[in-house]
Order: C-alpha cells, then structure tokens, then sequence
C-alpha cells in the first residue's frame, strides 16, 4: 500500500496534526515494511526528503502566520503533479479549505479513494468570527453544517477522534463518519519523577509552589483568555502558591506579558519543538491546565496523562472522554472563577495518585501501535471496497 497524507496544518512549530502525522511515519517504518508514505505539506520552499519509507514533499507557500509558521497551501498544481507522479492507493486529507476539495478532485479524476480527517470542529473555531455579518444564529448554524455536509460527504470515509463528535456530524447529516482514537508515545511521554525537581530548578519554580502547566497555541479558539484571567485571580487569592508555566505562543501572547507583568510567577517558552523536552515539562508540573472547550480530543491532555501528570479543566468538550482520573473537581462553566475554583479543588488533591492512575490508563488505552491498528485496517477496508467514484 502507498498512503498519502495531504495537509497545511504543518509546520516547524506545529502540534496534533504534524505529531500524529510524524507518529504514523515511525508506525510504518517499524511495522509494516510493504507499506511506502508520502507526505506533501506546505513551506517556505519547494523540495522533497525523505524519512525512512516517506517522502516528504513541501510546496512553497506564504506565511499566514509569523508566530505560529503556518502557511497557505496555494499552489494545488504543484499538489496535482505531485499525486500525478507517486499514484498512492489512498489520500487521506487533514484540510477543510481548499486543499480538501482539491484531494476530492485528485481522487475523482486519477481513480484514487479519498478519506478526511475531521481533525478540529472547524465551524465552531474558525467560521463563526467569519459569519458575523449574518443576521440570525440559525442561518449561521446552517450555513456552517450545510458547508460540513457538502465537503465531508465526498470523502469515502470521515475520521473523527470523539465518538460524541462522530455522533454530531452523523446529525448533520455526514454519511460514513468512523470514529478513532489518537495516541500517545508511551517511550517518550511517561512517568519519570527522577528527573521532576532539576527541571523546576532549571525553570527557578519554588519547591513549595504548585507548577501549573498549559501547552498549546495562545488564541481565542484555544480559550486561553480565561486561562490568564483565572490565574490572575489565583494570585490574588494565593499570591505564592501557585506558579503557571505556558509553553506555546499566538495572537494573544501579550496576555503573557500582562500576567507575568502583573503576578511575577508566569514563566512562558514559545517553542518547544522537542518531544523529550516537552515530556520532562509535563512531568516537572504538579497538575496541567486544559482550558479548551472545543477541543476534539485533546492530545496534549493526553500526553500530560501519559507523564503522571493530572488535568484540570472545563467540563463539556469532547476531551472528556479521555480523561483518566476524576473530573469532580472540574469547572462545570467556562468562567474564570469557575476555573480557578477547579485548579484550587484539584490541586488541595494528591496529585500523584492521580497521576498514577491516569498514566496506567493512557499507557494501556492510547499507545500509538494499538491506535494505528484500526487506522490501516479503515484504510485496507476503503481501498477493497472503492468503486472508482467519489461519494456525492
């Protein structure tokens, strides 16, 4: 089998979408050695390498993003050609915008089956700033499920990652939704606590202050304003017990610089494209602070886990359901008190039990080898079954 994997959601400084992709490379270099990978993603020139049985080809593309590298994926030609020339089995497309229709094109016209991946719920994060100038909620909600709906159904199977999402899309009426799991690099993300107090000495972290960690982009979709205004008032309540460190960067970085203006416990690292290092951060912090609430899966959550590490967040996204320890303690409304009260509750527990827990769970339950298991077997099972037609 040749797979291709066709994206913008990468870059140098990028998250869940390149890690899993990255993931699925190792995957197939260590188990399957009949099966070949190619990988055609933007970047800031065009050329082709190779990493083990993949080849990864970038297309020059504009910076739609300085902080977080992202570009646009414009030239579909050059996308076109590229297909043209390795003929893979199978497309799986990462991208709702233009370079999603351009795969079901691809497909459609070289006899290729097309799969999608419903990595983020896009019309709530990103369309819906987009359609403001709409007069009425409903005709926004339609507008954004009629869009879904018109692109997901050309796919020969849509992959989600809750099954509570994959119920959703069902509603809307997306036919062929297959809900999965994505995973976690149980060598990399584990417990270590050896290692815990060199680098909380490393960071200057007081030994008797609770380390709060959040990693992720700093954006509004990411709900990271309410993270800042809660730790704000944490410090009002505990002016030395709490300590936040945040590892990411994005439009609201100078929410940052407010609040280590204004508290003097925040420390920030933009960038940390390392996963060794990222582990090690996970394991120094005493509990992770997730403020998303429209999170599909929640793959850092999941890596915090990993490491022995508890989260803490707002009940009613679709990362609940990877949660592996009690979420009593949890905000049950999307406010800053309402989460600082949960960061309080949470961290008066003993965390290392919970951490204990969770660990056990997220290492038995999401290891990458299992949860590529079912991916190849969806693929397998789209390829035997594809007929030469896109779905309509």
């Amino acid at each position: 089998m040749k797979l291709c994997d066709l994206t913008q959601f990468y870059s140098p400084l990028s998250g869940g979408v390149k890690r899993y992709i990255h993931e699925k490379i190792a995957y197939i270099g260590k188990y399957l050695p009949a099966t070949k990978h190619i990988l055609v993603v933007p970047g800031p020139k065009t050329q082709m390498t190779c990493n083990g049985r993949s080849r990864i080809y970038s297309i020059r593309s504009p910076l739609l993003s300085r902080a977080s590298r992202y570009r646009a994926l414009l030239n579909l030609r050059a996308v076109e050609e590229i297909l043209e020339q390795e003929r893979p089995d199978i497309i799986e497309s990462s991208d709702p915008y233009q370079v999603g229709w351009k795969a079901i094109a691809i497909g459609r016209s070289q006899k290729i089956p097309v799969i999608g991946f419903y990595h983020s719920h896009f019309p709530e994060a990103y369309l819906r700033s987009g359609m403001k100038f709409l007069g009425k909620r409903g005709t926004h909600r339609a507008m954004k499920r009629g869009y879904v709906r018109k692109l997901y159904n050309q796919f020969q199977a849509t992959l989600v990652p809750s099954e509570l999402l994959a119920d959703l899309l069902c509603d809307w009426g997306v036919r062929n939704v297959r809900a999965v799991r994505l995973g976690v690099n149980i060598d990399v993300f584990k417990p270590a606590p050896d290692d815990q107090h060199a680098t909380r000495e490393s960071l200057g972290i007081n030994r008797n202050q609770k380390l709060l960690l959040y990693v992720g982009r700093l954006a509004k979709e990411k709900n990271t304003e309410t993270l800042f205004r809660s730790f704000d008032l944490l410090h009002r309540r505990r002016p030395n017990d709490f300590h936040l460190l945040i590892i990411g960067d994005g439009p609201q970085r100078h929410q940052v610089r407010e609040s280590q203006r204004h508290t003097g416990n925040v420390s920030w690292i933009q960038y940390c494209t390392d996963s060794t290092d990222l582990a090690r951060y996970y394991r120094a912090a005493d509990l992770f602070v997730h403020p998303g609430v429209q999170e599909t899966f929640g793959l850092v959550a999941l890596e915090s886990q990993a490491c022995g590490t508890p989260v803490v967040g707002i009940h009613g996204s679709y990362m609940d359901r990877i949660i592996c320890h009690e979420q009593e303690s949890w905000a049950r409304e999307n406010t800053a008190k309402a989460l600082a009260d949960a960061i309080e509750a949470l961290s008066a527990q003993k965390l290392q039990g919970l951490g204990s827990i969770a660990a056990q769970y997220a290492g038995a339950d999401y290891a990458w080898p299992c949860v590529f298991k079912q991916f190849f077997c969806i693929y397998r099972e789209v390829c035997s079954g594809y007929t030469g037609t896109i779905n309509e």
